[in-house]
């Protein structure tokens, strides 16, 4: 029920006893009320100063504490808080908590305060509004202790918990989700069935935490836990927390597929939320598919598509169309221009990866036509730094990729003798490739038969040039180096 819901409480019957007057006069106590609340309301958007005063001259007009003085308050409190007014806003709490006990119903009262909590939780952007919503949290659980009112307990305690993980405060945060934690097991200390939605978003508060401390071997275990609950029809946003921590938590381990999994099961929950992180989800998505190296287009599923000329994503998807065609320049130039995408800690920290890929492979397509080459043309060629092509190299040559030398002094690479045999072996499956061909086409095909034409191609060396024969024969030849 919305706070401008004109819910009225059922009154209990009462006995009349035909005194008109007196209760003409009651209905018309009732009517100022009433005018009184909605004169109110309409001054909030022009007039919030005195709209506040007007709210909080309801309930004095109540003979008894009753629903138009909790309505009155409560729109009071919003006023004062959207102003800054904390100290003003934590005061008129604590009186609408009084509210509670009797003036109002259980369920009523149960879901007003929760909405409440949800707004201070929403509009609180600074650090004095935090503190002044860790105010409000406490006074919640201060009137609640005593009327056992789980559900609000729990609700409560978990807010404040997320207010210390924006906090980072994780010595209480820690402390909170282990009393959560108890409050959701069974006399013998397993997961009560009953809470099972409750015990899941304190799960991804947790998986969160060790998330930002990383600390993966906790967060492993607690992820396998949380996707073990059955017994819970949870928000899909809390589900979507779970998994995008999960992702991470596999993409810390190079697990790229079990993480593309993750983010898209992500993704799909935040999309059902409505959350706005299903972006940033979709970009991890796309950041895995790279560093998988696959060739399928992260937007082909029904999910995604609709995002794909999403401009929010436009970087992301340019990038991994760059990535699929080798397209160095295009990559690099695409990065330069969006360095906000480096905003993100996480992108930041995986894209390097990615970008090390690309760089390799241009390495390894320029350089495979050379016995001796320099850094420096390498560099100029990918638009990078000579030390950062030198690393490139000793990488493919530790990786038995390329058979080379560093000379750093010189600025050159040169090529060994296993790299002249790999370059051999293949000219000689391409002569004997093409030999056959021709064999094939002189022998077999109509009017090319000829003994002699069989004959002149019986040998490789047939189709070499002299200079062919003596560099083949010798197992060496022209070293072919780069301009520059």
């Amino acid at each position: 029920m919305s706070d401008d819901d004109d819910f009225m409480q059922d009154s209990e019957q009462e006995d009349y006893d035909f005194e008109y007057e007196d209760e003409d006069e009651e209905q018309d106590g009732d009517v100022d009320i009433e005018n009184k609340y909605y004169n109110a309301k309409q001054m909030k958007i022009e007039n919030p100063d005195e709209a506040i005063d007007e709210f909080l001259g309801v309930p004095a007009l109540e003979e008894e504490k009753g629903d138009w003085g909790f309505k009155a308050l409560k729109q009071a409190i919003k006023l004062e808080f959207k102003m800054s007014r904390y100290d003003r806003a934590v005061e008129h709490y604590q009186e609408l908590l009084t509210y509670v006990k009797s003036a109002v119903t259980r369920n009523y009262s149960e879901k007003s305060i929760n909405n409440m909590l949800d707004f201070i939780e929403k509009n609180a952007e600074d650090h004095d509004a935090n503190k002044c919503m860790e105010k409000f949290y406490s006074k919640t659980l201060e009137s609640f202790q005593n009327t056992n009112n789980e559900r609000l307990w729990l609700k409560t305690n978990t807010k404040l918990a997320r207010l210390w993980l924006d906090q980072k405060d994780y010595r209480r945060l820690t402390d909170k989700l282990r009393e959560l934690h108890k409050a959701c097991q069974t006399d013998d200390g397993s997961d009560d069935a009953t809470k099972g939605t409750y015990l899941l978003e304190i799960y991804a508060l947790e998986i969160l935490m060790y998330a930002e401390t990383r600390n993966n071997k906790r967060l492993k275990a607690l992820y396998q836990r949380a996707l073990k609950v059955r017994s819970a029809v949870p928000h899909p946003k809390i589900m979507g927390i779970i998994r995008e921590c999960g992702g991470k938590m596999h993409m810390s381990e190079e697990n790229w597929e079990q993480a593309q999994s993750d983010f898209f099961e992500s993704f799909r929950n935040y999309d059902e939320a409505g959350s706005l992180q299903r972006i940033q989800v979709l970009k991890y998505l796309v950041l895995t598919t790279m560093l998988m190296g696959s060739d399928i287009n992260p937007f082909d599923s029904q999910e995604t598509k609709p995002y794909k000329n999403d401009p929010r994503i436009a970087a992301m998807t340019e990038l991994v169309d760059a990535y699929q065609r080798d397209d160095i320049h295009r990559y690099e130039s695409i990065l330069h221009k969006n360095k906000d995408l480096l905003a993100d800690p996480f992108i930041a920290e995986n894209i390097d990866e990615v970008t090390r890929n690309m760089r390799t492979k241009a390495v390894v397509k320029l350089v495979a036509p050379y016995t001796r080459f320099r850094l420096s043309f390498i560099a100029k060629q990918l638009d990078i730094s000579i030390p950062e092509v030198q690393d490139i190299v000793g990488f493919l040559i530790m990786d038995k990729k390329l058979d080379g030398k560093i000379n750093q002094e010189a600025g050159t690479v040169e090529i060994g003798e296993k790299g002249d045999m790999d370059r051999m072996r293949a000219l000689t499956n391409w002569t004997s490739a093409l030999r056959s061909l021709a064999a094939f086409v002189l022998t077999e095909g109509e009017g090319f038969k000829s003994d002699d034409a069989s004959q002149s191609l019986s040998t490789p060396e047939a189709l070499f040039t002299p200079s062919h024969r003596a560099n083949a024969a010798g197992g060496k030849r022209r070293p072919t180096r780069l301009p520059g």
